[in-house]
């Protein structure tokens, strides 16, 4: 792991989630746990924010932050949702989804990343998805008891933000990568290559056409020596061949007289 500012923010960032989690559940009927869990919640978040922002202002960018950052921030969201989900805050059917979305895109990025080397980079539909969650999480903080019931509605358009980011991902970057891999895109591409080559040779043989041309026009006794001469090779290569069968013929003739 190269050691960076970005890198050292999100180890620590990885590190606070447990301590969030406890906070969350110590916090059922305490005000004033609740909002140090709800500090530590904006704290993770915007550290996230934070080392995201060093590492590309400051080219502290690496691999390990390509592949850490954004499995601790999946993390922190599910983590929090189930959480939520326990002290009775949230249906469970909300950390449910989150995790097997967030499941899907950890497997999905790895073998991604194995087969085919492809990291893919966070867009802003992905980041207004995680802005609506964070702002889905902050309401359910201090959400009146008698609301309780209907936190499930905060994060019906997180979730639908969240998948219309997935697809899109999908068809803005995997699909694409995977069709010039495939060997169907590199036969059309050998077809396509070889058409050009094709194309040129015909235009150099267009060229070599005119270019003789010109030479007639602008030299026509050049044009008849050149005409001449290569009279001659084919000349020279009739006489041969015909020597050659004159020779083959009286071959013949010997063998059957003896």
């Amino acid at each position: 792991m190269k050691i960076t500012v970005p890198n050292i923010i999100t180890s620590i960032r990885f590190l606070a989630i447990p301590f969030m989690a406890y906070y969350i559940y110590a916090s059922a009927g305490d005000s004033e746990l609740n909002m140090v869990a709800f500090i530590l919640f904006i704290s993770i978040w915007a550290t996230d924010v934070l080392d995201g922002y060093i590492a590309r202002n400051f080219n502290q960018v690496s691999d390990f932050g390509k592949l850490f950052d954004p499995l601790v921030d999946k993390l922190f969201q599910f983590v929090t949702a189930l959480m939520m989900a326990i002290v009775h805050k949230l249906p469970i059917w909300v950390p449910i989804i989150i995790f097997i979305k967030e499941l899907f895109m950890v497997v999905g990025g790895a073998v991604l990343f194995k087969k085919y080397r492809l990291v893919v980079y966070s867009k802003w539909y992905g980041k207004l998805g995680t802005v609506l969650f964070v702002m889905a999480f902050c309401i359910l903080f201090f959400l009146p008891k008698e609301l309780v019931s209907k936190s499930g509605y905060l994060f019906v358009i997180p979730i639908v933000v969240s998948f219309f980011a997935y697809l899109k991902y999908c068809f803005d970057n995997v699909i694409p990568v995977i069709y010039r891999r495939s060997k169907r895109y590199l036969d059309n591409e050998t077809i396509k290559k070889e058409i050009a080559k094709q194309k040129l040779t015909g235009i150099s043989m267009e060229g070599s056409i005119t270019k003789s041309k010109d030479i007639h026009r602008s030299n026509p006794f050049k044009s008849n020596n050149i005409n001449k001469a290569r009279g001659s090779k084919i000349t020279g290569k009739i006489s041969h061949i015909i020597d050659k069968e004159f020779k083959q013929k009286k071959n013949r003739s010997k063998e059957s007289s003896l």
